[in-house]
């Protein structure tokens, strides 16, 4: 087994947790006592046998994280992502919400702007009633690629939000087979990549699809609705604009100009408890 049992005599503490239907398995390991390995990540992200979630977020402090603790004096609290296969991610714009939502529910810190370090920098997630506001690495938009989905070949757009991502325009995201996931240019991709299918609804208005790196086809998909969002104003010209993105969890608003990119949309803890074993 690869994990280290909390030394809560109750056994490991957990919080389940989710962004517009994106959950995730919250693990509360503020003095970095845990070890998490892919196994039991993967283990508890399991829909049938575990918690159930499309990743994982340990709630650690910087300084007790070694991976980050030189960072420490940047943001109190490390986001320690992990996709639910268990692989590590750079960031997750629904995922760091949630991460916030807890860190408030848990009084670990006050509502309002709350500086959170991930594996992609810095972020501010600024923490209200319903919804969570959190400030994102600034998109950035490449040139083009394609996806290979149950024999068609699909052309995208590649942006980044932190994470690498594959935007592709298609008639009708829901008449697509996702059963299996797209097969994607390995030397562009070389560790994977998140792919939105996308369809317009009006010049600042898409609604979309997501199939994640490591986990599959989820309800939404933040840092994707980033790099969409950013895709989108590039097509219309803008440098600068709020685009709405409809996924199948909800709704999220995409804020983007020349020096931040800002993502709300609400984030909610529905569970705790304590892991029998």
């Amino acid at each position: 087994m690869d994990t280290v049992r909390h030394p809560d005599e109750k056994g490991m503490p957990f919080a389940k947790g989710h962004g517009t239907g994106n959950d995730f398995v919250v693990i509360p390991d503020p003095n970095g006592e845990l070890v998490l390995g892919p196994m039991t990540v993967a283990a508890l992200c399991d829909r049938r046998r575990g918690i159930g979630g499309d990743g994982l977020l340990r709630v650690v402090r910087t300084a007790a994280e070694p991976e980050v603790a030189a960072l420490g004096c940047e943001a109190d609290w490390f986001m320690d992502f992990r996709n639910a296969d268990g692989s590590l991610a750079e960031m997750c714009g629904n995922g760091v919400r949630v991460y916030a939502r807890y860190l408030v529910e848990a009084g670990l810190a006050e509502p309002g702007p709350v500086r959170i370090l991930t594996r992609s920098g810095v972020v501010v997630a600024d923490v209200g009633e319903g919804s969570v506001a959190v400030e994102m690495p600034l998109p950035q938009v490449y040139g083009q690629s394609t996806a290979h989905l149950a024999g068609l070949t699909l052309e995208g757009t590649v942006a980044t939000c932190g994470n690498p991502n594959l935007v592709c325009f298609v008639d009708d995201p829901y008449a697509l087979d996702l059963g299996s996931p797209p097969t994607l240019d390995a030397e562009r991709f070389p560790s994977g990549a998140n792919v939105e299918f996308v369809r317009t609804v009006a010049r600042l208005s898409v609604s979309l699809r997501v199939v994640e790196r490591g986990v599959g086809e989820t309800m939404s998909c933040g840092s994707g609705a980033c790099a969409t969002a950013a895709v989108v104003l590039r097509r219309e010209g803008l440098d600068e604009g709020t685009v709405t993105v409809e996924v199948p969890g909800g709704t999220l608003l995409v804020a983007i100009d020349v020096k931040r990119c800002v993502l709300t949309g609400p984030a909610v803890i529905v569970a705790t408890g304590h892991l029998a074993t």
